[in-house]
């Protein structure tokens, strides 16, 4: 300002008002810049030429730069009050993405052993879970496993060649073998069992198929769960170990499968069903004595002579039946042998032999099973910093919300 002049028409609001006050200072002359008059001295002058001058002094309380600092302070901490919740609501949206992000990407492993091994076996008890919910229908791929037994087992019999085995030459051949030098009495019973035991030994070939293509179902669910399950995305070395421990499991459970219905098949070889030829009707060759009573009591029977086609006819009519009965029972006991042998052990303890592997691990070996690509660590690490972030600047404005 001149001498001789004052501002006070514009201090006091009458020149031209303002939302809020105005407030007058003193700046260093160009004198006092040359001089170099520090600023504490600067103000002090400021503040004695307020209260000394006449025109001012009864302004002086609301003058000068230190009141016009805490004058802006108070209008900026106002509008940041103003501010907060729609801040606050931005702040915790971010937290909410980042938290997100660091479900995707991982929480960082742990450097002890304790915390490594309890990240792994969380892992498998995730891709356990999905592999699981495959079998028992929660997501697809069980289907394929009774597709097996409701159409690839019941086809399979179907194929079996009994017709080629039961061909009137092939009976004829059997039976004359199994009587050796002596031809049979009454009924050709060596014969009987030689065409009845080669026969059923053609059904190992289903059995050992069902176990097989069981196998290879649950094969493709153990691969399929590991691709979904999202956390063990990050771990390729631990996919690759639990993928080789999952189908180490399952062939064992294949070898006991196999032995099981093998030994199915075996077992309606080793004792035929005696009642099943005592129902059928008895017949007597020509050169017989006496001519039994057939199996429904109402007279004798014909009397067939053991060298001619209808005999031989007969007696593969006969065996086809027999064969017919034992394959409707496989057809039901080789599904529930492979499902107690296969399906069931893997519910149950298709990660056991892992389990073992990694119970044996140190805390270095478990970390190069927990290695991860660099890239993703990175990125891991640049979003877990701007979660703490965050994290702090919201509690640091929560802070200043209460102290209101």
């Amino acid at each position: 300002m001149d001498k001789g002049t004052d501002a006070l028409d514009v201090l006091e609001g009458r020149a031209y008002k303002l939302q809020h006050p105005w407030v007058g200072i003193v700046n260093r002359s160009q004198a006092d810049i040359n001089r170099n008059v520090d600023m504490i001295i600067a103000r002090e002058k400021e503040q004695e030429f307020f209260h000394s001058s006449p025109e001012y002094a009864h302004l002086a309380s609301r003058m000068g730069s230190e009141y016009l600092a805490k004058l802006l302070s108070q209008q900026l901490e106002a509008v940041i009050r103003a501010r907060i919740p729609s801040i606050t609501s931005l702040i915790n949206k971010t937290i909410d993405e980042l938290e997100s992000e660091m479900d995707h990407l991982g929480r960082p492993i742990g450097s002890d052993a304790g915390a490594q091994l309890y990240l792994v076996l969380e892992l498998c008890r995730a891709f356990d879970k999905i592999f699981k919910e495959h079998l028992d229908g929660g997501r697809p791929g069980g289907d394929r496993i009774y597709w097996v037994f409701d159409n690839q087992l019941p086809a399979a019999l179907r194929k079996l060649p009994f017709d080629r085995h039961l061909s009137l030459p092939n009976v004829k051949r059997i039976v004359s073998q199994a009587d050796g030098y002596q031809p049979h009495l009454i009924a050709p019973e060596q014969g009987y069992r030689q065409l009845i035991e080669s026969g059923l030994s053609y059904f190992r070939g289903p059995a050992e198929a069902s176990v097989d293509a069981v196998h290879n179902v649950l094969k493709e669910l153990v691969r399929k769960s590991i691709g979904e399950t999202e956390e063990l995305r990050r771990f390729p070395t631990l996919q690759a170990e639990l993928a080789a421990a999952c189908n180490k499991a399952l062939e064992s459970f294949r070898q006991e499968g196999r032995k099981t219905t093998v030994r199915l098949v075996d077992m309606e070889s080793a004792y035929l069903t005696v009642d099943f030829f005592r129902k059928l009707p008895q017949e007597v060759d020509r050169a017989g004595t006496g001519y039994p009573v057939d199996s429904a009591g109402t007279g004798p029977s014909t009397p067939v002579d053991r060298y001619s086609d209808a005999h031989f006819r007969r007696i593969a009519s006969n065996v086809s039946s027999y064969i017919g009965m034992v394959s409707d029972t496989l057809k039901n006991t080789i599904p529930k042998a492979v499902v107690h042998c296969q399906v069931r052990e893997a519910k149950r303890s298709l990660l056991n032999y892992f389990y073992i592997q990694v119970g044996s691990k140190d805390a270095k070996q478990l970390a190069l099973l927990l290695d991860e690509d660099p890239a993703l660590m990175g990125r891991r690490q640049q979003c877990f910093k701007r979660l703490e972030l965050y994290k702090s600047a919201r509690d640091e404005i929560d802070a200043v919300s209460w102290s209101r």
